[in-house]
């Protein structure tokens, strides 16, 4: 009982040591062999949103807008369980989702600025919201497009791309 209590206090002891380097592998689809979660966007101007992966399940709302980002956080066959920025979810089937990646303002009156830089000139400024196309994200700032607009943004200030990922 004593060596077992020992090897279990050394495992511990051992885990904890760790590098903060060492992370676990990210899951994965089922269906797509995709990373979950991941983001991607509404590609329909309405998408049912169903309490099931099936369409006989109970459409709860629908949502009303095109380009909108969710979170994919499971999927079933031709069905993907996602959440918007506010956390609501269920089943979408995945022929009305995108892969292509926007983000929606959530900070009111964000910058958009004319590089990754916060002293650089403002070429606009994003109502909270407002709904952008990603063209890349590095660690801080997103470069986006929205409504003849391109620029970069602090990432901090947007939903749909997480705080470390970059993209290109």
């Amino acid at each position: 009982m004593i060596l077992c209590a020992k090897r279990l206090a050394f495992l511990v002891v051992l885990l904890l040591s760790a590098p903060a380097t060492a992370t676990l592998a990210q899951e994965r689809g089922p269906v797509t062999n995709l990373p979950l979660p991941r983001f991607v966007s509404v590609k329909a101007s309405e998408a049912n949103v169903r309490r099931g992966p099936s369409l006989t399940h109970r459409i709860d709302w629908v949502f009303k807008r095109r380009d909108i980002p969710v979170e994919i956080t499971a999927e079933h066959g031709h069905w993907r369980r996602v959440r918007d920025r506010d956390g609501a979810g269920g089943w979408v089937h995945y022929s009305l989702l995108s892969g292509t990646r926007t983000v929606i303002v959530t900070r009111d009156m964000l910058a958009l600025n004319t590089r990754p830089v916060s002293d650089t000139p403002v070429v606009a400024r994003l109502e909270l919201g407002v709904i952008a196309h990603v063209e890349s994200c590095d660690k801080t700032w997103c470069a986006l497009s929205v409504d003849g607009y391109d620029g970069w943004a602090l990432k901090k200030g947007l939903w749909g791309v997480r705080a470390d990922e970059i993209i290109e």
